[in-house]
């Protein structure tokens, strides 16, 4: 089979591979139906993840078609739709007993990091009962993508805010991430929304989508006066930092409210300064993380109903074959580009 396979030179290209076999009970294989490009394969390729593995098939977002099931999976069926969790977890440790399945003592982020991933035909999944969520009928696999990675990130940075009803969230990053916590904002009961980013072409996105009140790009207005004036004059309730750029993480705790929770969901390549006297005062609680991502039926049930959407999220697609202009477009943010979608191999 084909695999889109990364050096340690920060080189990638697609490659033949063996196909995956079962190797643990709790392990399926899943045929790739649709696979991503996430930023976190560029942090890879950039060398900013010290525990990815050289010669690895990259990717972790990804819905298929299990094709074969270790016997120790009881709640799973061949032949059935499913979405992926970026996250490889056993749910039976100190750990995932808590619900903090990003720090599973036996998994963690696996899936095109530390073992091959789905930018790939097919793909291993450990721990598949945990792992995998069955996709319903009147869910399609394009809404589906992106449940266990930028939708659970984006839910995550949410939830860690504490939203109340009739608060402010600011978020700063307009990209898949920042799209997809705007919406769960709201559901957490934010009576108002903030975008921020430098680029309008995803600032019109949540306009257009509905999914913010007020868009600010820090190279048109001053943000913390903007926020301020949004929020009776305090700062915002909650802040979501999902952009990871230079400044990104200052603009956040000063945009933030006395008191207020400052959620740090974005990955960093590089290390952040927290400069306590500058705060001293405000009483911030900050709380960071990649994708505890124990909500996955939770959240398929939301897209099912509506209440949460992510198709809009995909922008460009193209085969397997095509997977390295796919991270062009995709990491100079070409053409307005927010997701590309990488449909499976046609041999070309």
């Amino acid at each position: 089979m084909k695999a889109y396979i990364w050096n340690a030179d920060g080189t990638a290209r697609l490659a033949d591979r063996p196909m995956p076999e079962i190797l643990e009970p709790r392990d399926a294989i899943v045929r790739v139906r649709l696979s991503t490009i996430c930023t976190s394969d560029l942090h890879i390729l950039h060398g900013a993840v010290p525990r990815a593995v050289p010669g690895t098939a990259l990717g972790h977002e990804f819905v298929g078609e299990i094709t074969a099931l270790g016997e120790g999976v009881r709640s799973l069926s061949v032949g059935q739709r499913v979405a992926a969790n970026c996250i490889t977890f056993c749910g039976e440790c100190w750990f995932c007993r808590r619900g903090y399945v990003n720090n599973c003592e036996k998994g963690g982020w696996e899936l095109g990091c530390r073992i091959d991933g789905c930018q790939a035909e097919y793909v291993r999944v450990p721990f598949a009962d945990m792992g995998i969520t069955p996709i319903p009928d009147g869910v399609r696999d394009e809404s589906a993508l992106f449940l266990g990675d930028i939708l659970a990130s984006g839910y995550f940075g949410a939830e860690l805010c504490a939203l109340r009803p009739g608060d402010t969230a600011a978020v700063i990053g307009a990209g898949p991430v920042g799209l997809c916590a705007m919406q769960a904002a709201r559901l957490f009961g934010a009576a108002k929304v903030v975008a921020i980013d430098i680029d309008e072409s995803r600032l019109a996105v949540a306009r257009r989508e509905g999914l913010a009140d007020l868009c600010l790009n820090p190279q048109k207005a001053e943000i913390e006066s903007a926020v301020r004036e949004a929020s009776c004059g305090r700062g915002a309730d909650g802040v979501i930092e999902a952009a990871g750029g230079d400044g990104t993480f200052e603009m956040a705790w000063k945009i933030a409210r006395p008191n207020a929770v400052v959620a740090l969901v974005a990955m960093y390549e590089r290390d952040q300064v927290l400069p306590l006297p500058s705060m001293y005062g405000k009483n911030l609680i900050f709380k960071t993380g990649g994708v505890d991502a124990a909500r996955s039926d939770e959240l398929m049930r939301l897209l099912e109903s509506g209440r949460l959407r992510t198709d809009f999220l995909i922008t460009h697609r193209g085969p397997l074959d095509r997977i390295e202009e796919g991270y062009r477009v995709f990491g100079e943010k070409l053409d307005g580009c927010l997701k590309w979608a990488v449909t499976p191999y046609e041999g070309k």
